[in-house]
């Protein structure tokens, strides 16, 4: 993030403060705000929920009772929350808000009560949940009733999951704590205001143990996200269309339509209609041209509303691997693709579309949230493989790659990949175990790189040209195989040169693959699956 940027989003985060004091009025004592809730539901669509849920004193801590009773008196709220029932662009949704003017939203039992209440009447109802957290942490003068509320919000959140429904987590400023360690970091989709303050550990904590100054920019919300813990930074005026957003392309599976078969002939299911004239070589070279159109391109062409996913919540944001949700043709999607970069900065940023272990876990997270929501997957390879580094082996490299199989090959929905560029052994497959596979013509897809098997079987890196030869990696070749389903037919010398020209072709391609999949019950894709590879022997 350039310095330009970070001044920029500061100044919109002042502009954002500014606009909450407008909202926040004291007249005797009592605190008047405009809550999240009411912000993103639809006009009279709200309808509270929960409001009779007593603040609790469980330890009978000295002059507690009296400084609920006095913040609740200022707020008009019985503790620290707000629920409503409610819809946001005609969706229905359960929303949960903690209130930080209340005891800097700290959980105590009334919030987890409500928290869980909130998930509980989500999975009553059969709708998604949407929480925006706002806290300090654990409610400290309720003691260990307080540290309860973690475990039973967090088992309230897993139960919903568990039956499919999508949960929503919004992270404004502070929040930090048992909540972050608890239902606020569960969500599907994480989405986090910007500069906003989150982590466990409080920073002056954190400085006191470390004994030295915290770097600029720590556990805010761009440092959490860089890191893979949060999706998407939203401005607070952008809540309610990213939301709406959201929950139309998590719509359930029943809302898809079935789609149209193709009559074109822009992709082929018969290699002798393409043309022979080049050389694997010369393949290979096209594969690997820098103006070859990449995955941005191919999203922007065939998918409406892409929303990028970030992180494997567990260690960073690979760049080499962008993911996210979209529809196609009005249905639901997940996405998960190499990226290399269109210039040399973009290059390097992305790693030259190499993943480390924690791109491959960003494939698995998505993979296994496209279950859940019944959406196909979608895969775009073209990659030169898996990046080989020291860092990337010592945070498990090989385990990320066959997680990634071992996730894909029995995933419950329709899994497509298409092969665009290079298709770089391991680094590849890891987003290639597919029921159908689409290659581009002058794609390539290899067990190694045509210099490594030079290198290493003829000790002769100056074979390269023979290797391509001898490899079998043009998609003639693998769809002579039985490994491709559908050759996408290119201009001559390269889909660089009229990136267009193909769209068409791998959109039918596409439609019919969705077409056949989606219609497919789960145990029989699953079998169907396990018999495309079982057969290779």
């Amino acid at each position: 993030m350039s310095i330009f940027s970070i001044f920029r989003q500061r100044k919109e985060r002042l502009a954002e403060l500014g606009e909450q004091r407008k909202r926040t009025r004291t007249a005797r004592g009592r605190i008047i705000l405009k809550s999240r809730i009411d912000e993103v539901l639809d006009p009279r669509s709200a309808t509270s929920l929960f409001d009779s849920i007593p603040a609790a004193d469980p330890l009978e801590f000295p002059g507690y009772a009296e400084k609920v009773s006095e913040l609740a008196r200022r707020t008009k709220r019985p503790d620290a929350f707000k629920c409503a029932q409610g819809t946001i662009g005609g969706y229905p949704v359960v929303c949960a808000e903690l209130i930080p003017e209340f005891m800097m939203g700290s959980m105590g039992i009334a919030v987890g009560e409500a928290v869980c209440r909130s998930a509980e009447h989500a999975l009553e109802q059969r709708i998604p949940l949407i929480i925006f957290s706002a806290s300090g942490g654990a409610r400290m003068q309720e003691g260990m009733f307080s540290l309860m509320q973690m475990a039973k919000t967090s088992a309230a959140i897993r139960r919903l999951s568990d039956a499919g429904m999508l949960y929503i987590s919004v992270l404004t400023h502070p929040t930090t704590g048992g909540v972050t360690a608890s239902f606020a970091s569960l969500g599907d989709i994480i989405l986090a205001e910007p500069d906003a303050l989150i982590g466990f550990a409080g920073p002056r904590v954190i400085e006191q143990t470390i004994g030295s100054t915290l770097p600029e920019g720590f556990q805010r919300s761009e440092f959490q996200c860089s890191h893979g813990f949060v999706d998407s930074i939203v401005n607070r005026v952008d809540l309610r269309s990213t939301l709406t957003q959201l929950l139309k392309l998590c719509s359930p599976p029943s809302s898809m339509r079935v789609l149209r078969r193709s009559t074109g002939d822009s992709f082929i299911q018969d290699t002798t209609a393409l043309s022979s004239s080049r050389t694997p070589a010369e393949h290979v070279a096209i594969a690997r041209n820098p103006e070859r159109p990449h995955a941005q391109f191919f999203i922007e062409a065939l998918f409406e509303d892409f929303f990028e996913l970030h992180g494997d919540r567990l260690f960073r944001d690979d760049r080499a691997l962008i993911g996210g949700l979209a529809s196609f043709e009005g249905i639901p999607v997940t996405i998960a693709a190499h990226i290399k970069g269109t210039n040399l900065n973009e290059n390097i940023a992305c790693n030259f579309g190499m993943p480390h272990p924690e791109g491959y876990r960003k494939l698995i997270r998505l993979a296994k949230q496209a279950e859940k929501f019944g959406q196909p997957l979608i895969t775009f390879i073209d990659t030169p493989g898996a990046y080989p580094g020291m860092e990337a082996e010592e945070r498990g490299q090989g385990e990320a790659i066959a997680r990634c199989l071992f996730e894909l090959s029995g995933l419950k929905v329709p899994v497509i990949a298409i092969v665009t560029g290079e298709g770089g052994s391991g680094g590849a497959l890891a987003l290639g175990l597919a029921d159908r596979i689409i290659m581009f013509e002058y794609a390539i897809y290899s067990v190694i790189s045509p210099e490594g098997f030079a290198s290493i079987l003829w000790k002769d890196g100056k074979r390269a040209t023979e290797a391509c030869n001898v490899l079998k990696l043009t998609a003639q070749d693998l769809y002579g195989f039985g490994m491709v389903d559908a050759v996408i037919k290119e201009p001559d010398g390269g889909v660089h040169l009229n990136p267009s020209a193909s769209m068409d072709g791998l959109r039918n391609a596409l439609r019919d693959a969705l077409s056949e999949l989606c219609d497919t019950e789960h145990q029989a894709l699953l079998a169907a699956r396990y018999e495309k590879y079982r057969k290779f022997r």
